[in-house]
């Protein structure tokens, strides 16, 4: 007797319909902007930077961001989140000037680091790319 495995492939075909991207997640249309430099840190730099901004070494080498002497030139991590180097990317497409402002001076007085002299999104602006100066 044989069987057909038809109506079978069929139920499977259909559950691997792909999902359209026109419809919103759970979290609404867009994700979500992170606020303050704590949450700007947890959202872009945490997952190689590790939570404790001691970096990590495996695959890659992330340094430690944690204690780090460099931080105490604001312009230094500037660029750096600007630019980019080496593997790390660039964020100048995804930060503003002030977010980035706000990334710095999260950086320069947690983990260990004690530079409170602020940092404003005017300082970050010569390091932007033009078309994302505000959002």
């Amino acid at each position: 007797m044989k069987r057909s495995f038809l109506p079978a492939l069929a139920f499977l075909a259909a559950l691997a319909a792909p999902a359209f991207a026109d419809d919103p997640g759970p979290g609404g249309e867009r994700p979500p902007v992170p606020k303050g430099g704590h949450q700007i840190y947890v959202f872009y730099c945490q997952a190689c930077h590790m939570a404790d901004g001691k970096g990590a070494a495996g695959a890659a080498v992330f340094p430690s961001l944690a204690s780090n002497p460099r931080m105490g030139t604001a312009v230094y991590a500037i660029n750096l989140i600007e630019k980019g180097r080496g593997g790390m990317p660039w964020f100048s497409d995804q930060l503003t000037p002030a977010q980035v402002a706000e990334l710095v001076n999260y950086l320069r007085t947690n983990m260990g680091n004690n530079y409170p002299e602020p940092v404003t999104a005017e300082q970050v602006l010569p390091f932007s790319k033009p078309p994302l100066r505000e959002r």
